[in-house]
């Protein structure tokens, strides 16, 4: 393993509890008695652990037991960093109004909110996601296809945590919408087709008559992508690898296109191509593209896609990250609207990645229901 991604287990852990330490530990008790020295010993403990879970999890070894034990750890220290931060202005802002002493306070407040999130955020992200329908307008959308139902789950990340039981939970909810086309937009899983395929499985049962389609996302690349389009193919979902198909209901005619991952330039056949994907449609039919990432926007527009599906950025997941996630993607979730009539649909994502946490960022089953756009 490279130099700079050893560092990386070493650095981050030390970076997100160092605050936390010095906010319920060392300020409150100005580093004497006994509180101090069982928070000290709580944070070397978890400094040395949590480097170990991670690269145990995520290394060579691939361990699942260490992969839940260091997604967990960091998740918690990444909520407790974030209250820390406010902490740090909550404490000036209430020595600056002559508060004695506001440590201890402002400790027990961050110490009682992170814990609580924490807990709020386990039970957030291990739920079945709650539905969101939004109405859609497509340019050139004919008639015969008023009131399209596309079902979109996306980044359901099936990993070490089993979630058979949650999967078919999930298929059950989109059964239950009764939609004309199930997508799925990447990041299905996290790890080979043998060791996930049971969590996936119950997604060959989703009914859609117009058809079942998926995408890579870049997770798929950290893997065995290929393994996982020949698998959804096998369940009877149809793999779209920069390429299209012309749906058609009452007499009239879409486009829903898909393309691979970024990420999958680095795989010989992989990566995305758009015009390759749309090459043989009639270019007079309104064109839905499956996109993983957001970014993948600029391409859309160029192309005259009339509505973009992706995924990827799960609302940030735990707030605050979402901030940061901002910086790399121009969207972070909702209907957006871009350049050359171009619409842009980001999901929060049907599961969660790595921290089993979901933190104002509550994960989603979306319907997307396609009207005319006005003349």
């Amino acid at each position: 393993m490279k130099l700079a991604v050893r560092l990386m287990f070493v650095l981050i852990p030390a970076l997100l509890l160092a605050l936390p330490w010095w906010t319920l530990v060392w300020a409150p008790t100005g580093g004497t008695g006994t509180l101090f020295w069982i928070g000290t010993a709580a944070a070397a403990l978890l400094l040395a652990g949590l480097p170990v879970a991670m690269f145990l999890g995520h290394g060579p070894a691939q361990s699942d037991p260490a992969v839940i034990v260091g997604d967990a750890l960091l998740g918690v220290s990444w909520v407790f960093f974030a209250w820390s931060v406010i902490g740090v202005f909550v404490r000036g802002a209430l020595t600056v109004i002559g508060v004695d002493d506001p440590a201890r306070p402002v400790a027990a407040g961050v110490a009682i909110t992170a814990l609580a999130l924490t807990g709020w955020g386990v039970y957030e992200a291990r739920r079945v996601p709650r539905v969101r329908t939004v109405d859609v307008a497509i340019r050139g959308l004919a008639p015969g296809l008023d009131g399209l139902r596309m079902v979109v789950v996306t980044d359901t990340h099936y990993a070490a945590l089993n979630r058979v039981r949650w999967s078919e939970k999930v298929v059950d909810v989109v059964n239950g919408l009764e939609p004309d086309i199930a997508c799925h937009a990447g990041d299905l899983a996290d790890g080979s087709v043998e060791k996930r395929q049971t969590q996936v499985d119950p997604l060959g049962k989703v009914v859609a008559p117009l058809g079942r389609f998926y995408i890579t996302g870049n997770h798929e690349y950290f893997g065995d992508a290929q393994g996982w389009i020949d698998y959804m193919a096998a369940l009877g979902w149809q793999p779209l690898h920069n390429e299209h198909r012309t749906l058609t209901r009452d007499g009239d005619r879409l486009v829903i296109a898909g393309i691979d991952d970024p990420t999958g330039r680095g795989l010989p056949g992989h990566g995305p191509d758009l015009p390759a994907a749309l090459t043989g449609a009639d270019p007079d039919l309104p064109v839905v593209l499956l996109a993983h990432q957001p970014k993948q926007i600029a391409d859309a527009v160029a192309a005259g896609v009339a509505l973009q599906i992706s995924g990827h950025t799960h609302g940030g997941q735990i707030w605050p990250f979402h901030y940061l996630v901002r910086l790399d993607q121009p969207v972070v979730a909702g209907l957006s609207r871009h350049a050359n009539n171009t619409q842009l649909y980001t999901s929060r994502g049907t599961g969660f990645w790595g921290p089993p946490l979901r933190v104002f960022a509550p994960s989603e089953i979306t319907v997307l229901v396609l009207h005319p756009e006005p003349a």
